[in-house]
């Protein structure tokens, strides 16, 4: 009795122990369990660093090479992991510089939570040097944001921002803490936070509206599963799968809901949207009953929303109210986490097949076989293209490697042709279209699972955006497969000038250095292919070589991604060519 109450009282003063607000900032991240994180040191944060310099063997501190590189790769590394990504900035520029990651984070629902550091307070509104209203700035983008005046607000901040970050529909958090308040000392004492007053991450599901979906599906005689991110952020693989596998529905997945099914699932008939595939959105309208299971009807999938659907009656599954009618009228909207929701509506729904809807997918697949997959996979012209690349590298790594990529003609491409066997397997910029992405979150993601093969696919455009974070690469060691499509082109810009701007290639040439220089420059292994017949090789040696690799492969340079819905246009007029 005595010793138990001699350890409470040794626990009661460690947890009390007298700290800086900054070492109260280390306490509170090892208190989340956070053991890697992003970022970049200045002035206005430089006691959170003078911390973090104790604290080198608990938190592994990864220095980019650029502000908005930390955010990417914290994202990287949150897409991969399930975890919430972490990153220090400083003040004025250094916060200015997160911007653009922050926005991508809260638009693809990715957990993050951003320090940023500010000038003391009785600066605050001065324009001191490097003050910038980093909480004003972000109020739009952030799940919730707030600037810490005084060192004991550090542990409940913390403690919220994780909470908040990580719970219903995730998304990326800011705290903005104040330079006198790192210095600032005080008895520290942390409490994990699971509930914030006015803040509820999710809806209890409803019964009354899992049964009017089941009577739905029950009666629908062409229904079409639609698979978002949420399926993936909510841990519902497994419930998906069961739920498709009992009812025999077709589904199609979403940009960020790719890898939520395996590729090779025979219900699974491809990826929806401006680029998707041919049959799911052919048979959209012609669908009698759409199942949205954690996605959000972005204008890239519905294209024009007064033809989307026409036919159908639909099934919202959604953790986020907000998305509720937003662009697509739910008729039955089941609200709350899809791994509550989903096994409620398998365990009722009757056991079904729709194969001959389902033959009606293949039969889409076959034209789009014919005009544009076998073209693209083997063709006969001279120039390689990208379609091609991407298939040899996924089948080197057996579908089985985390494909990464920028923004273009190449992301498309890659969410085309390559092919997955596990969830958590996509990390790509969905809703900001964000170029300069991939190369940091390649690097973001491989520390997170290392055991894993990273490849990344990324355009010449976007890949000279965040160029510098090669430097993290060569000083992490970060085994990064790297496959530069060249086509010295802003490709998906040009395809666009192509075909609705009669051919006016307005500043989408590209002049490109030399890539191979580059990467030697920062000790990476390099290899360029320019002909069809040492593809094969480049892959196979970029693939057993140990280490960061960059594989640049010269493909032809006016290509396109093909199906296409234009823009305005109904999803029924998806062209394929």
């Amino acid at each position: 009795m005595e010793t138990q109450t001699q350890t409470t009282m040794e626990a009661k003063e460690t947890k009390l122990k007298r700290m800086s607000g900054s070492e109260a900032l280390m306490q509170s991240l090892l208190h989340e369990g956070v053991d890697l994180l992003f970022g970049y040191p200045g002035g206005a944060i430089m006691p959170v660093y003078d911390a973090l310099y104790h604290y080198q063997d608990k938190l592994n501190h990864i220095l980019t090479r650029h502000e908005q590189g930390a955010v990417h790769a914290a994202q990287g590394y949150a897409r991969v992991t399930g975890k919430v990504g972490v990153c220090f900035v400083t003040s004025g520029p250094g916060a200015t510089n997160a911007v653009t990651g922050i926005a991508d984070a809260m638009v693809d629902s990715t957990p993050l939570v951003v320090i940023s550091g500010q000038v003391a307070s009785p600066l605050l509104g001065t324009d001191a040097f490097q003050e910038t209203d980093v909480v004003g700035i972000t109020q739009p983008i952030t799940k919730w944001n707030y600037q810490v005046k005084r060192a004991e607000e550090i542990p409940e901040a913390i403690a919220k921002a994780f909470y908040i970050a990580r719970s219903g529909r995730p998304g990326p958090v800011l705290i903005d803490i104040t330079k006198d308040a790192q210095f600032a000392q005080f008895d520290f004492e942390y409490k994990p936070v699971d509930k914030v007053r006015s803040y509820k991450p999710k809806s209890p599901v409803k019964k009354d509206k899992v049964a009017e979906a089941v009577q739905l599906i029950n009666l629908a005689k062409k229904p079409l599963a639609l698979v978002g991110q949420g399926v993936v952020l909510g841990g519902a693989e497994n419930e998906l799968m069961e739920f498709l596998k009992k009812t025999g529905i077709p589904a199609a997945w979403t940009l960020l809901g790719l890898s939520a099914m395996p590729s090779d699932f025979e219900q699974n008939v491809g990826m929806l949207g401006m680029h998707g595939h041919y049959g799911p959105n052919v048979k959209t309208n012609e669908a009698d009953l759409i199942i949205a299971i954690g996605m959000r009807f972005d204008d890239r999938v519905t294209g024009n929303v007064q033809k989307y659907a026409t036919n159908a009656k639909v099934v919202h599954l959604e953790i986020d109210p907000a998305e509720i009618n937003k662009i697509i009228y739910a008729d039955v909207p089941v609200l709350g986490d899809v791994k509550e929701s989903l096994p409620m509506i398998t365990d009722m729904v009757s056991k079904n097949s729709h194969e001959t809807w389902l033959g009606e997918f293949k039969a889409c697949d076959k034209i789009e076989d014919q005009k544009i997959i076998q073209p693209e996979l083997h063709p006969v012209k001279k120039g390689l293209t990208m379609g091609e690349v991407i298939r040899r590298v996924t089948e080197k790594y057996d579908d089985d490697a985390i494909v990464v990529t920028d923004v273009g003609q190449h992301q498309m491409m890659a969410s085309r042709y390559f092919k997955f066997k596990q969830s958590r397997s996509v990390v790509t910029s969905g809703g900001l279209g964000t170029m300069g992405f991939g190369l940091p979150a390649a690097m973001g993601a491989k520390l997170g699972q290392p055991d894993r093969p990273v490849c990344l696919f990324v355009g010449d455009g976007g890949f000279q955006m965040t160029i510098q974070e090669l430097g993290t690469i060569f000083q992490t060691q970060a085994d990064v497969k790297i496959i530069l499509l060249n086509n010295n082109f802003l490709g998906m810009v040009r395809q666009w000038q192509e075909l609705f701007f009669d051919r006016r290639y307005a500043s989408t040439e590209l002049i490109n250095p030399d890539f191979q220089t580059i990467a030697k420059g920062y000790g990476i292994a390099t290899e360029k292919v320019t002909e069809r017949d040492n593809l094969d090789a480049a892959v196979q040696r970029m693939a057993e070589h140990k280490g960061a690799f960059l594989l640049e492969v010269v493909v032809e340079k006016e290509g396109n991604v093909f199906p296409m819905v234009p823009t305005g246009a109904s999803v029924s007029d998806i062209r394929l060519e």
